[in-house]
């Protein structure tokens, strides 16, 4: 239930209109976008979400089905739960807010790589990418899994704000975001299969 709360929480700040003064956030956005965003190592972090968020719990799915360990099955559907809400909320968002995306409000001061069609409030790929990692550490609880996963996230994050298509508050709420649904479909997800998060307990002789 804390989880559920806790996705309700990310959601309620994501939703209520920005504190920030929208200049506050364009003149840090020009501290990090350069006039020419062309590295091609952000441009790579950034498309990453992409290939990434599809292939983590499509072979966790892959690997259940050929092992036939259930635990993983459940697993991948853990993931594909966090990412489909996260898309949801996030769409519901975007029309909610309907922000105009940076480069567009500030055309003189902030240099997208490329046009976008959509609004910017909050960042998808943030979004998308901080489910992702979330979903895998509550999984694993490993910091060798725990730790890259959320560099990795960040790092979509910085890349977004680098190639000049969000706002620091878009990264910063699609972020929350995507650890609410992290949160909120592992503790569904343990709920409904509970019992393969349930260790046995040994036989007493």
């Amino acid at each position: 239930m804390k989880c559920f709360l806790l996705f309700i929480f990310a959601a309620v700040v994501c939703f209520c209109k920005p504190v920030f003064a929208q200049g506050w956030d364009a003149k840090l956005l020009n501290k990090i976008n350069p006039e020419n965003p062309n590295s091609q190592y952000w441009i790579n972090t950034s498309n990453s979400v992409y290939w990434a968020s599809a292939a983590v719990p499509a072979g966790s799915l892959i690997y259940g089905l050929i092992s036939g360990d259930e635990k993983a099955k459940h697993s991948s559907f853990d993931l594909f739960l966090s990412l489909g809400a996260n898309m949801l909320v996030t769409d519901l968002m975007k029309k909610s807010f309907n922000r105009t995306r940076p480069g567009d409000k500030y055309p003189n001061m902030i240099y997208p790589v490329s046009p976008t069609t959509d609004m910017s409030m909050p960042s998808g790929h943030t979004s998308m990418a901080f489910a992702t990692a979330t979903t895998l550490s509550l999984q694993y609880k490993k910091w060798y899994v725990t730790v890259p996963a959320y560099a990795w996230a960040a790092s979509v994050g910085y890349s977004r704000m680098y190639l000049g298509k969000h706002y620091p508050s878009d990264v910063l709420g699609g972020a929350a975001l995507g650890i609410g649904a992290g949160y909120a479909s592992h503790w569904l997800n343990r709920k409904l299969f509970k019992r393969y998060y349930t260790t046995p307990k040994p036989y007493a002789y």
